[in-house]
């Protein structure tokens, strides 16, 4: 007689003491996954960091000698063996200390300070549009609403363009024709923002200025659609086929034939059993939007990641470089690691 053995995510050999289906050993395997890939992602900085031949020393003490160089890099351990470098690399990432701009001259955490709020800001304001931009798209479509086909018809055609040309095309349409939203920046007048206020949509709500948070607004809504388009055509496709699949199952027969109507169905019954799809592929776009945040803020000129990246590329500042990548890497993990989280609580059925 033959046993059959169920496939183990190795990561689940960490934990063997709790039960198999609890949430908490889902969240331990998928938080040490998560710190699997932050150490990966570190010894890849590292690496390039290595190959690049970036050197600090020589990028601080230019007009320097030799000799001065050599004695300044053993006193840092630059001359010590890689694994003891990585070490003190990964030790360094831990805190935060991602070193000096070649280019600026600061404190590369103080850059990432500065330059990370209006980033943030963007795409999230694009996630929140694009998750709204999908729920109308596969509602739409469902439900066959008047019009909803002319809508998806636009969103089908407006995602057959990169979101650097959606940005340009907003610019010609609704900044120089039109005139209903501005063309760059974050707000109308920067001089009359307080020096500390780097979060404005938050900060400004904080403080009760509704003047300059509807100024932001206005300034994030062309960027964010430039980026949220490709999103929610993504996810309203896989939302769309989702609700579809559930709308023929014996619950939501049992619910019609108690009377209710189509649209109470799908809220009340349909949704949150259709949502785990929709979901696998926000984390996905998460990483795609701030890859293409880059490019949307040059198009704009806004203060953020994509210009201070941007302009750390062209001079070789490779601890910038690294500095962004490591965050943005970061938020990316994180995001996909929350998502996976929201899906388990969405469906205990989820298992490792």
């Amino acid at each position: 007689m033959t046993t059959h053995q169920t496939a183990v995510h190795p990561l689940t050999r960490l934990i063997p003491r709790l039960p198999r289906t609890t949430l908490v050993r889902f969240l331990l395997v998928r938080l040490s996954a998560l710190v699997g890939l932050l150490l990966v992602l570190s010894l890849m900085l590292f690496v390039l960091q290595e190959i690049s031949g970036a050197d600090p020393v020589a990028a601080v003490m230019q007009h320097a000698s030799p000799q001065a160089v050599a004695a300044k890099r053993h006193e840092l351990g630059l001359d010590a063996p890689a694994p003891v470098r990585y070490l003190r690399y990964l030790g360094n990432l831990v805190h935060l200390d991602f070193g000096t701009s070649f280019r600026t001259s600061n404190p590369v955490l103080s850059d990432i300070r500065t330059y990370l709020p209006p980033t943030v800001e963007l795409v999230l304001f694009a996630l929140v549009g694009a998750l709204l931009l999908a729920l109308l798209f596969a509602v739409s479509s469902v439900l066959r609403w008047p019009g909803g086909l002319i809508y998806r018809s636009a969103l089908f055609l407006a995602s057959a363009a990169p979101a650097f040309l959606l940005g340009i095309l907003g610019l010609i349409v609704f900044y120089q024709d039109l005139g209903w939203f501005p063309a760059s920046g974050r707000v109308s007048n920067p001089d009359a923002v307080p020096g500390e206020w780097h979060w404005l949509l938050f900060d400004s709500l904080v403080h009760g200025d509704l003047g300059l948070f509807g100024d932001t607004v206005e300034h994030l809504v062309l960027p964010a659609f430039a980026l949220a388009i490709h999103p929610a055509l993504a996810i309203g496709r896989i939302l769309r086929s989702s609700i579809g699949s559930a709308l023929e199952s014996d619950y939501v027969r049992t619910a019609r034939s108690k009377g209710l109507k189509e649209p109470q169905v799908v809220v009340r019954h349909v949704l949150r059993n259709s949502v785990n799809g929709a979901l696998s592929m926000t984390g996905l776009h998460l990483g795609f939007m701030f890859a293409g945040v880059l490019v949307v803020e040059a198009v704009f000129s806004r203060p953020g990641l994509g210009s201070y990246l941007g302009a750390s590329l062209g001079v070789s500042d490779f601890p910038a470089v690294a500095g962004v990548t490591f965050v943005l890497a970061t938020i990316y993990i994180v995001g996909n690691t929350a998502v996976d989280i929201l899906q388990r609580l969405a469906d205990p059925r989820i298992t490792l």
